[in-house]
Formats: structure tokens, sequence, C-alpha cells
């Protein structure tokens, strides 16, 4: 199960990068495919911003910075 675990977590980062350079590259004038690429990376992360401003604006952030005990 940890090796499974492993494998997932590494391609969601190489996912994560592979996003991230097709928006270095579309930005420089790369062809369509990169820029799509780089279009549904940047739409994901801000579906991410608004999911987080939407939990801390509820307040179940889980971390409230202080100590458990």
């Amino acid at each position: 199960m940890g090796n499974m675990t492993v494998l997932v977590l590494l391609v969601v980062l190489a996912l994560a990068l592979g996003g991230c350079a097709c928006v270095v590259w579309a930005q420089r004038g790369g062809p369509g495919w990169v820029r799509a690429v780089a279009a549904v990376t940047l739409g994901a992360g801000e579906l991410l911003r608004r999911s987080a401003k939407r939990r801390r604006r509820l307040g179940g952030g889980g971390n409230n910075g202080g100590d458990d005990s």
C-alpha cells in the first residue's frame, strides 16, 4: 500500500511540474498543445485558490495555528 501511495504522489508531482513547464513555454510562444495544457494548468490553480479561500471563509481550514495540547 505504501508503494502505491508514493507512486501516486510521484505522478501528481510530475503532472504539476509538466504543467508549470508548459505555462512557461506557452508564455514564450509554444505550440498550440502547450498553450492548451497551460490553460488547463492555470484553470486548475485558480479553482484550488478559490476552494482554499472558501474554506478559510467558512472556518474549515483545520489548522488554527494554536497548540493542540
